[in-house]
């Protein structure tokens, strides 16, 4: 079974999982949405970190540390950022994080991932208006960018006809190279959020 849901509170998510599971629904991969498979219902003690590797020795090395502690690794990967762990038992330590700051700085990461992110997109755009294949006339006077020969000279239902038909064309040429700053906005908003929980993580 798929769920898809977005989190930037982890506390929440963690919540979230915890309660899937009481449902008999074991977490299995995380991507673009949630996968869980059907299991037992139990108990189940989920955490939520988030980190990113460069290499995949550090990741194992990461995931053995925290096994040892008694959290087996369920879901993540060593470039997806978000990090899942399952208490393994009673004998387990009791979360994740020794203290106040480690388990703050999960919300930090993100944060500067967020930022990375946002600014990556920014040499794109640079080169989108620079080449002009950002056309800023366009914006003011939208006509320009339906083509159709003699279009705003038809009337009645011709005119509606050939509007309609060429109007998602138009939007395409017009507003599709608006996704690259939307996102940049998205993900400096994420950051922002971001930032927010780990000062209040570290205040509580």
């Amino acid at each position: 079974m798929r769920k898809f849901k977005f989190f930037i509170d982890f506390d929440k998510e963690e919540k979230w999982l915890n309660e899937m599971a009481k449902q008999g629904y074991q977490l299995v991969y995380k991507s673009f949405g949630y996968k869980f498979r059907r299991a037992e219902p139990e108990n189940a003690t989920i955490k939520v970190d988030y980190r990113i590797f460069k290499n995949q020795s550090d990741f194992i090395d990461y995931c053995t540390l925290f096994e040892d502690s008694g959290w087996e690794h369920v879901a993540g990967k060593k470039s997806s950022g978000t990090q899942y762990f399952k208490k393994m038992d009673g004998q387990s330590e009791e979360d994740i994080f020794s203290d106040k700051l480690s388990k703050a700085g999960k919300y930090k990461r993100l944060s500067a991932m967020s930022i990375q992110m946002a600014t990556s997109f920014l040499p794109l755009l640079v080169v989108l208006i620079t080449t002009d294949l950002i056309d800023m006339e366009a914006i003011v006077n939208p006509k320009q960018l339906y083509l159709t020969p003699g279009l705003w000279e038809l009337s009645g239902a011709t005119f509606w006809r050939a509007f309609l038909f060429e109007t998602p064309f138009a939007l395409m040429r017009g507003i599709s190279w608006a996704v690259i700053p939307v996102m940049m906005i998205l993900h400096l908003f994420f950051s922002y959020k971001a930032n927010r929980l780990f000062e209040k993580n570290i205040n509580s």
